[in-house]
């Protein structure tokens, strides 16, 4: 997702850190080339050192170039303008492959297309399979169970919005007493972590209204379920390490911080933070539980989904598009693919080589499943812009800092959301 982790450096900073091939193209191209420009700043390393290991072994040169967190999207649209334009990139769903189809090759006779266990991870433009997704992910509220339970609670003691709100509030009245500075890791609005708050925590709201109107998209939300979202982000703002007025200049790392320092209990935030969080913590001293929203807590599961589509640039030469295919398929069926993709970057792929990922969230999740709850679907691939979003984040911004109401937030939920969608037909 989730993109996070690259926040306060310039873009020029990370560019020129990040695109340094990981072995200078050789002389002979024959066998052509890949470059994937990578969208989660979170697996750059993992990235780096499998590429690394591809080329070693192949001889194939692969250059990894990460985006800076949230500049995804501007990033593309430079890097696509230059001769050696990227190889492989990705698109977030339906609404991004609008801008990118010209470009996507088919990818319905590939060898990696034929290694998905379903046809639902695919993006397509009529018959043609632009996108292949390849990472399932999970987010929720991660907790600290150490702290919890110093508290005085247990996650089984957290089953609902009520109950989350009671314990949180109480943590927050104590946390002098507890060694903590908040419930809550600040819910930072800087670039490197408002997404998730303008999108993740903004998913829920509308897979609510979504599943109350049996739609699966709509160009004109109705805000069903926006005093859910409000009770939410409250508790995040109230409940915090910090005052309201700080969450414009917090970032990704800070939240992260906090939460490797044991300054607060729960962090929202996804499974691809495991690897990360392994390095402090032991699985036994970690969970994942849902963002509790107050509707349907009974039968809600962690957020479940992807949009995160691979797809190769039919503008490329012939010898760097077959090139990337190989790449592509041998991370997904490989020993060594499989492995760090489970193991390093903490990913559940859906092809059929999949290794058992050793994520402890990964795992609750399919404990969550297992035990008849409903993942919550992914349904931000809906939302209708990158513009929406942004106004969204301004909007959230400014109500956390006190200079901006909630009425605010609501018409850059439902008015900006009819606005953009209008304008991308």
């Amino acid at each position: 997702m989730k993109m996070r982790k690259i926040a306060a450096m310039g873009l020029s900073a990370v560019m020129a850190t990040s695109m340094v091939p990981v072995l200078p193209v050789m002389a002979d191209d024959a066998a052509g080339k890949v470059y994937y420009l990578n969208f989660k700043p979170e697996q750059d390393e993992a990235w780096q050192n499998l590429a690394a290991k591809y080329t070693e072994e192949t001889g194939v040169p692969v250059t990894v170039v990460t985006a800076a967190s949230g500049q995804y999207e501007t990033t593309l649209q430079s890097e696509m303008a230059k001769s050696d334009a990227p190889t492989l990139f990705q698109v977030n769903g339906p609404v991004g492959l609008k801008n990118w189809k010209d470009y996507c090759y088919d990818l319905s006779g590939s060898d990696i297309y034929s290694q998905l266990t379903s046809d639902a991870y695919t993006v397509k433009d009529g018959d043609a399979v632009d996108g292949i997704a390849y990472v399932i992910e999970s987010y929720g509220l991660i907790v600290n169970k150490t702290l919890l339970e110093k508290a005085g609670y247990t996650v089984d003691d957290i089953k609902s919005f009520d109950d989350l709100k009671k314990v949180a509030d109480d943590i927050q009245a104590r946390k002098d007493e507890l060694g903590v500075k908040g419930a809550f890791t600040s819910a930072g609005m800087d670039g490197s972590s408002d997404w998730r708050f303008k999108t993740h925590l903004a998913n829920l709201p509308i897979y609510y209204e979504y599943q109350a109107d049996g739609i699966d998209d709509t160009d004109a939300i109705k805000g069903t379920y926006l005093d859910n979202y409000k009770n939410v982000f409250d508790l995040y703002i109230t409940d915090s390490t910090c005052d309201g007025a700080e969450l414009s200049a917090k970032t990704a790392d800070d939240s992260r911080n906090e939460f490797i320092n044991g300054d607060a209990v729960f962090y929202q935030n996804g499974s691809w933070e495991y690897g990360e969080l392994s390095k402090t913590y032991s699985d036994d001293e970690l969970a994942m539980i849902p963002i509790y929203f107050g509707v349907d807590d009974e039968n809600e599961g962690l957020a479940t989904g992807t949009e995160n589509f691979w797809c190769v640039n039919k503008e490329a030469s012939e010898e760097d598009i077959q090139a990337t295919l190989d790449f592509m398929n041998w991370c997904v069926t490989s020993e060594d693919g499989t492995k760090a993709m489970s193991e390093d970057m903490g990913f559940t792929i859906p092809f059929k080589t999949a290794q058992e990922s050793t994520n402890v969230f990964v795992k609750q999740d399919a404990e969550y499943t297992a035990a008849g709850l409903t993942p919550v679907s992914w349904n931000f691939t809906t939302m209708p812009s990158e513009e929406w979003k942004n106004g969204l984040g301004t909007a959230l911004t400014l109500y956390a800092a006190g200079s901006g109401s909630w009425d605010d937030v609501v018409s850059a939920f439902v008015d900006n959301w009819a606005t953009e969608k209008a304008l991308s037909e």
